[in-house]
């Protein structure tokens, strides 16, 4: 952990989704000790909000549940009110994401593209679709070539059974793509290619200017790599018990597991005795 002085005062606590405020796979819920925990945090004058790599239509399970009235996706490319209208969008500029198209195809990896409100795929039967239709609550469609819709891509996922071959490829790709896009896993099994200055960081800022809340009052919560920039943003980093040694190490705390109410936790040790 950091071992910075924490803030006094928080008035804006923002989540991220998978691996943190819904419960580990299959059922990837929330829990109602969650959304009893965001409850409190609204009585005691504290906002909340949610920034994920799903799709924003892939949010509306979990952003309904817990009341929240504007959130990210894309981790942080598309910023949108509760139904959906876009407020803020950011594209894989085109030449970067038709090279991560064609290189993570070239490393063997089942290659999908977010773009005008759907998700496209040259394989309906790859190997994690049926799991990310599970997650984002909609069906793929599937296309025999990507065409136009990557002019307009708010995502590209490369996902794979084969963590250490993202992991290469992340680094590779990243290398390839220099400051023209962002490669970062959101989970062992994706890599993410999204607007190379649209990240979960940004996005906090981004919500924390709608809250009208300094910087300096925001904490943040998640347990993977892309989650990081938002770590750097916020006043206090709090890490899932189920992240990486890595993410722990840049956290101000680390709560329980996303099977153990982590979230929850959090909120009542940390959030709540720093209320406005």
């Amino acid at each position: 952990m950091t071992g910075r002085d924490l803030p006094k005062r928080i008035s804006l606590l923002v989540s991220d989704v998978d691996g943190t405020i819904v419960t580990p796979s299959p059922n990837k819920h929330v829990a109602p000790a969650t959304i009893q925990a965001v409850a409190r945090l609204r009585a005691a004058g504290i906002a909340f909000s949610i920034v994920s790599s799903r799709p924003p239509r892939g949010m509306l399970s979990v952003a309904g549940p817990l009341g929240v009235d504007r959130f990210a996706g894309f981790n942080g490319s598309s910023i949108v009110a509760a139904d959906l209208t876009p407020i803020e969008q950011h594209f894989v500029p085109e030449a970067a994401a038709r090279l991560a198209v064609d290189e993570l195809r070239k490393a063997g990896v089942d290659v999908w593209v977010f773009a005008d409100g759907e998700w496209y795929v040259t394989d309906i039967n790859g190997p994690y679709v049926a799991h990310e239709v599970h997650t984002v609550g909609f069906e793929p469609t599937e296309v025999a070539d990507f065409g136009d819709h990557i002019a307009r891509a708010g995502k590209i996922v490369g996902s794979s059974k084969d963590p250490e071959l993202l992991m290469r490829c992340e680094e590779e790709l990243q290398q390839l793509l220099g400051d023209s896009a962002s490669a970062k896993r959101s989970q062992t099994y994706y890599l993410d290619v999204t607007h190379p200055s649209a990240d979960k960081g940004y996005a906090v800022k981004a919500l924390a200017s709608h809250f009208g809340v300094p910087l300096d009052e925001v904490a943040v919560v998640g347990d993977m790599v892309n989650d990081l920039p938002m770590f750097a943003v916020g006043a206090l980093a709090i890490a899932m018990g189920n992240a990486s040694d890595d993410v722990k190490a840049q956290a101000d705390y680390v709560t329980t597991s996303n099977a153990e109410d982590g979230v929850a936790h959090a909120v009542e040790a940390v959030i709540l005795p720093r209320a406005p």
